[in-house]
C-alpha cells in the first residue's frame, strides 16, 4: 500500500481472486443468467406466438395517419374555438 499526493490509498490489485470472491462471482453471474433466461415463465402465460398470428407489421406510411388524426384535432379545436365566440 501507498499513499498518493492526493492522501488517497492504492492497493496494488492483483490477478489472484480469494474464494469468497470467486464464489460472490459464480452466485452473480447465475443469477444474472436466470434473470435473463427465456426459459422461464412467462408473466402472462403466453407459451407461445400463435396469439399474432393473421397480423401485419406497420408498413412505412403510418405517419400519414398521425398527420390526418393532428390535422382533425386542430380543425376541432379551431372549430370549438369559433363557436364559443359567436355568442
Amino acid at each position: 500500500m501507498s499513499y498518493n499526493n492526493n492522501m488517497g490509498i492504492i492497493v496494488n490489485q492483483q490477478d489472484n481472486r480469494s474464494e469468497l470472491q470467486k464464489k460472490i462471482a459464480a452466485e452473480l453471474s447465475e443469477k444474472a443468467k436466470k434473470k435473463h433466461d427465456p426459459s422461464g415463465e412467462l408473466p402472462d402465460g403466453v407459451d407461445d406466438s400463435a396469439f399474432i398470428e393473421g397480423t401485419t407489421v406497420t408498413s412505412n406510411h403510418a405517419w400519414v395517419w398521425a398527420v390526418v388524426i393532428a390535422i382533425v384535432i386542430v380543425v376541432a379545436f379551431v372549430g370549438f374555438a369559433m363557436a364559443g365566440n359567436h355568442k
